[in-house]
């Protein structure tokens, strides 16, 4: 591991400065994705500047009636907190589904938004990697590639998922992402803080060198009480998605759809929220016809990889059946509720 300095500043602001003015700084939280990667030499930051205790940790209501949460509370604070159960269910949900108790224990809301992808080929620095070096191609394109993305990537190009459960809860529920820089405060979509790769797949985020979140704000949004989330893996022991769904639905007394929120997660280098499926499904009946019909449709640009080593076609019609099965349990629950 290459030897790095280590500072921790005394507030937040002066942990901004710290980072803006050294190209080479790094922040550090619960450190479960970045420890990882300074042992295999993904990153070798020149300073690592320690914001534990320097965020919020809080988990407060807002004005609107939505929930502020500081970017330093725990996961594991976050998924057992009582309001976020009551009123964002599937947040909570994609928490526990996300990790064993120990990393819940230690990673933190921001640091989850940030993590990097799992892609193996990422991982290895003997794999040619478009992410990690532009330019040299993405290996995944013609190897292993069960897990990666169907959606919103270039012919050709980088593959890899983001691999946040959370993120795809937040997505779903128009969270706002709020970020302290060296010009000042400013907020940020959670669906718009992901980015696809474009031309410039290893940067995975909108933020800015220096940039810092701060806290994340669930809207009050009566239809996430009636929400959840499934993910579909190759094993129950938090491995990563292949395909997620965070879903809220909100049935009327006729059957018709009056409200609902999909994202899903695996199938793309951000959380995919589904507004086309959305768009189909509103003002539609709540049936297993109409929800898959809304699942294909979002999937008609999908672009598989067909590799000998694996790929990942499969994907397609899983998203389908994934979103119908959420979907139909949602109308269910709803139908009995009431």
């Amino acid at each position: 591991m290459k030897p790095f300095a280590y500072t921790r500043p005394g507030d937040a602001a002066a942990a901004v400065a710290v980072v803006s003015a050294d190209p080479s700084a790094a922040y550090l939280a619960g450190g479960t994705n970045l420890v990882d990667h300074l042992k295999l030499g993904l990153v070798e930051p020149g300073t690592l500047v320690d914001v534990t205790g320097l965020l919020p940790t809080g988990i407060t209501p807002t004005p609107d009636g939505g929930l502020s949460i500081g970017a330093g509370a725990r996961n594991t604070d976050v998924a057992v907190d009582p309001r976020v159960r009551r009123d964002y269910p599937a947040l909570s949900a994609a928490l526990l589904a996300g990790a064993s108790g120990q990393l819940r224990n230690m990673a933190t809301t921001g640091g989850n938004l940030l993590q990097r992808t799992r892609c193996s080929y990422f991982a290895d620095l003997t794999a040619p990697c478009t992410k990690r070096d532009p330019g040299q191609g993405c290996s995944a394109q013609h190897g292993w590639a069960r897990h990666h993305a169907i959606l919103g990537a270039p012919e050709g190009g980088c593959i890899a998922t983001h691999p946040s459960d959370m993120a795809v809860a937040l997505a779903a529920f128009d969270a706002r992402v709020h970020v302290l820089g060296p010009d000042g405060e400013r907020t940020v979509a959670a669906t718009e803080l992901h980015r696809l790769p474009g031309d410039d797949p290893g940067r995975d985020t909108v933020l800015e060198h220096g940039e810092l979140i701060t806290s994340v704000e669930l809207p009050a949004l009566p239809v996430a009480a009636h929400s959840t989330y499934r993910k579909v893996r190759d094993r129950a022991s938090y491995a990563f998605a292949l395909v997620s769904v965070a879903a809220a639905l909100d049935v009327a007394d006729d059957g018709t759809v009056r409200d609902v929120r999909i994202a899903l997660g695996g199938v793309a280098h951000r959380p995919w929220r589904a507004r086309r499926a959305e768009q189909a499904l509103l003002g539609g009946p709540a049936t297993d016809e109409a929800f898959r019909a809304a699942a294909t449709a979002e999937t008609a640009d999908a672009r598989a990889v067909d590799t000998a080593v694996g790929g990942n076609a499969f994907k397609i019609p899983l998203v389908a059946g994934t979103v119908t099965a959420t979907l139909r349990g949602l109308a269910a629950h709803r139908t009995e509720a009431a």
